[in-house]
């Protein structure tokens, strides 16, 4: 099984001086969206898309899947790293 981390997402927005309130309004997501990517629940691929846009990247430098054997695969590479 694979559970979703956004901890990227959130050193990105800490790298570009960029609050969880300004992305929120900039990609217009519920405060509801917002708490599910605050505590790694999964979210639409919209939203995935949406933040992509924003921030000008791609999937892999926001999110990954870990392995609950705690294997990291990073999104949108398929690579594999332990943790």
């Amino acid at each position: 099984m694979l559970a979703v981390s956004y901890n990227k997402l959130w050193k990105l927005l800490i790298d570009r001086k960029m609050t969880r309130a300004e992305l929120r309004r900039r990609i217009s997501i519920s405060p509801n969206t917002m708490t599910k990517l605050i505590h790694d629940r999964e979210v639409s691929l919209s939203v995935i898309a949406r933040i992509c846009e924003v921030l000008g990247t791609d999937v892999g430098s926001i999110m990954e899947f870990i392995h609950e054997n705690t294997d990291k695969v990073t999104a949108g590479r398929g690579i594999k790293d332990r943790a």
